[in-house]
């Protein structure tokens, strides 16, 4: 579970940061303000790569706990 919330806070960090420097440079048009946008984005994405680096799944920990048992 916790390797599936990583991936979405990755990909969806990844676009969100796309999207705002490419909003920063004008290339897009966005709704909101591009520089909070990137830096979200930026956010996102570093959470996303640290929870998938660092975190157990819980299935993992699971697993775990039975073989200690």
């Amino acid at each position: 579970m916790i390797k599936i919330l990583a991936v979405i806070l990755l990909i969806g960090g990844a676009i969100a940061l796309v999207m705002g420097v490419l909003g920063i440079f004008g290339s897009v048009a966005l709704m909101m303000s591009p520089w909070a946008l990137a830096i979200l984005g930026f956010v996102f994405f570093i959470a996303g790569i640290s929870m998938l680096k660092y975190r157990k799944d819980t299935d993992e920990v699971a697993v775990e706990n039975k073989k200690a048992d």
